[in-house]
Parts: C-alpha cells; structure tokens; sequence
C-alpha cells in the first residue's frame, strides 16, 4: 500500500467519522438546563439560519414563544446547486419540504415579511399580520437581483447557451443543459461574477472548473475557449487562495479578465456587454455564457432601518457586530447568514459557526447577563477544480487560514477527500446543522 493511498485512507476514515458524529451528536448546549421563559422570539427565514436557529432555540428554552416567518414551501440544500449545474446530482437532490426540517413548538407563519419596527418591536407580514416581539433574529437569506442584468430574466436559463445555477434546482438543471450543449460543441464559454457581495463566492470558480472538466473529459477541450470575467482584480478574496487559482487557470488555459461587470445580454445575437472600472463597455460573444446577478438583501432591511447606514448601501447589509453579529443600534436584534453585514460569512459552513454565537448571547440577554462567545468569520469552501478533486478552503475575518483537518487535508491541495467533504460529508453535516445538533 503506498504512503499516498494510506494517506487518503486515513483522512477519508476522519472524513467519514467526522460525519457520521456531527449526524449523530447532540448539540453543543444540549445538556444544559432549559432555561425558562415567556420571550416572545420572531426568526425570520427558514433557510439554514432560520431553521438551524428554531431547533437549537426550542431545545434551550423552555416556554418561549418562537415564531418561524417564511412563505418558500420548498428548503434548499444550496451548496449542492453546482452539482447539478454539472450534470452530477438530479435538481431533486437539493429539494426537501420546509416544515421537514422544522421542531415541535415552532409556529410557521408562510407569508413574507413586510416591514420591521424596530422600535415598536413588531414585524409585520405580507398578509397584513403584525407579530409583536422581544428578540428577533433576521435570516431571510437575500435577493439575487436577475432584474440588474438588461435583456436578460430566467425563462431564458437552459436556452441560447445561457446558464444561471444560483437561481434555484430547476434553473441548476437547465444550466447543466446548456452546458452540456457547449461541452458537446465547443465553442467561446464565459463565465461570470458579480460586483457584489455573494453567497459562496467559490461557486463561480467551480463552475468554471467543472465545465473545462467535463470539456476535457468529451475530448472537446481543444475546441473550447474559456474566459471567467469578474469586476474584482482577484480570483478569491483570500490572497493566498486567490493565487493558487490564478496558477490553476493558467495551467489549464482558463483567461481571466479582471475589472469586468456584466451589464446586459443580447441573448438572439449570443452577446454579453460588460462594463469596466472606467465606464467603458465592452462586447464578449459567446457560446455558453453564466450568469451570476447582483445580490442584495430583501427590501425591507433597507426600508426598516436595519441596514448598514455608511457600508455596502446599494446592497443593505444588516448592521451588526462582526463577533456577535448583534445588530449596532438594537441590542435585540441579531442577524444570521446571508444577510448578515460582516466582512465574510455567506456560506453554510459560516451559519454553523454563527447560530451558536446568536443563540448564546440571546439566551444570555434572557437570562439578564452578557454572551461569552464570538464569530472569527469562519468560512469554508470545498473549492472543486474537476470531477473527483477539490481544495478544502477555510479561512477567517483576518484571511488566515484555518483548516479543520490540519496534517490531514492540505487547504490548497486538489485532493480526493476534499471532493468526498462536498459530494458526500457535507449534506450529512448539513442536515445535522439544521436540526440544530452540528
């Protein structure tokens, strides 16, 4: 057996009984004593958040009133969706029903929410409900602006060589069928970021990846152009991250063209115009273009008052403590997930470290006495760069990096059990997450 395969060995046997302990444990308060209480607790969103939060909340108090506010039917297992738009997973894998997830002692109220007063300390929802609260916790997710883009909306996703997998399981499908026309035929692919903050910012690059996989795997690679174009000047928001990209584009002939912004599309003529630091456009052809919007949180964030008045304003990021994520002018409310205005943190490997901090320190404002625990800003990617390989990629506020399996998984290695940690572990992980016990 040589030194390498014993090595993937080891780390898949960790991999796998890591999994398997977080499906199976408790969560980390679990054997702490209920604390009782009559608070009424509003959480807005049934995302990973939202959900996550309700479990662990319900457990942890005793005669609390929690209300749960989210009209989607539907629950999203997100970090799957590039699966799917590669043709790896069916667009059922990712789908499951809201109220699966959700415990005993929660009330669902399936409407939108469509305003917050946060001085009265009241949520109003689209059906003309106004719930009274004394703490709130805001993860409604956020809004991924498809509008932004002219001549471009989703009933075209999967037809003139467009594709847009962040959109949802069925857009993820029809991505994957128009990819796998221009892995067929070759051709011009270009491949997109926003200007933005975004959910999981590795997920452009693992499209990008995946396709030139697949390419390469038809034997086609030779007839196919690829150009990823986004507005930043980097690959990764992480410098040393962002190189080894940079090397990895480089080796497989992937262009980048840096400080590009898509405008709009002219889907008949298969043309993207792109805009540059200094306003000027610019045309790309293409055969296969994807998309990915603007994103922006819902809009009564901005139009309550809880957005951030002097940072991210065209996108209305909920002002909150980086370590708490307490909001800055509120002290009962907090925010969780995407819509969380921190430097990192729109991942759901960020709402497992996030949900403890919020659920400590609302406990701790029940019980008259200040939280103990703090967010670093961890995020984690298993950043795919083909079929079969990924990097592990986890890092902080500070950009350091800080690998859950030190000696184990190399961060910027393509490895095969950092694939395992996304096509196999991290649903597992994912769905102890949301039952509050990971």
């Amino acid at each position: 057996m040589t030194e390498d395969f014993q090595t993937s060995r080891r780390a898949f046997l960790a991999l796998a009984a890591t999994g398997a302990a977080a499906a199976a444990l408790p969560a980390r308060d679990a054997g702490a004593q209920a604390v009782a209480t009559n608070a009424r607790i509003v959480i807005i969103g049934a995302g990973a958040a939202g959900t996550a939060m309700a479990n662990r909340l319900v457990r942890r108090l005793e005669g609390a009133q929690i209300t749960l506010i989210d009209p989607r039917a539907e629950h999203l297992y997100q970090p799957g969706l590039s699966l799917v738009a590669a043709g790896l997973k069916p667009a059922s894998y990712v789908v499951s029903r809201t109220t699966d997830w959700l415990p005993a002692g929660v009330t669902l109220i399936a409407e939108p929410v469509a305003a917050v007063d946060p001085e009265a300390q009241t949520v109003a929802t689209g059906g003309g409900q106004s719930l009274g609260y004394d703490f709130l916790i805001v993860a409604p997710g956020l809004i991924l602006d498809h509008d932004a883009i002219e001549g471009f909306s989703l009933d075209m996703v999967g037809e003139n060589g467009i594709g847009a997998l962040y959109a949802g399981p069925d857009h993820a499908a029809r991505t994957w069928a128009a990819a796998a026309r221009f892995v067929e035929e070759g051709g011009r692919g270009v491949f997109t970021r926003p200007a933005t903050e975004m959910k999981c910012a590795g997920a452009p690059l693992k499209h990008t990846f995946l396709i030139d996989d697949r390419l390469r795997r038809a034997g086609n690679r030779g007839n196919a152009e690829i150009a990823y174009m986004a507005p930043q000047t980097a690959l990764f928001g992480v410098p040393i991250v962002s190189e080894r990209v940079r090397m990895l584009f480089g080796d497989r002939g992937i262009g980048f063209t840096q400080q590009r912004t898509l405008r709009s599309i002219d889907a008949e003529a298969r043309i993207a115009t792109f805009v540059d630091q200094d306003g000027f456009t610019h045309e790309e052809d293409y055969d296969y273009l994807h998309v990915i919007p603007p994103q922006r949180a819902p809009a009564f964030v901005v139009e309550s008052g809880l957005a951030w008045a002097d940072r991210w304003t065209d996108q209305g990021w909920v002002d909150c403590e980086p370590a708490t994520l307490r909001h800055n002018r509120y002290p009962n409310i907090w925010a969780v997930g995407d819509v969380a205005g921190v430097p990192k943190g729109k991942t759901a490997a960020s709402v497992k470290w996030q949900v403890p901090v919020v659920e400590d320190h609302l406990v701790a404002a029940i019980e008259g006495r200040e939280g103990t625990e703090t967010y670093n800003g961890y995020t984690s990617c298993p950043l795919i760069t083909r079929i079969g390989r990924a990097m592990l990629v986890e890092f902080d506020y500070n950009n350091n990096l800080v690998p859950s399996f030190p000696g184990i998984i190399a961060p910027l290695e393509e490895l095969w059990i950092s694939w395992l940690m996304k096509e196999v572990a991290l649903k597992a992980t994912y769905n102890a997450m949301l039952r509050g016990r990971a």
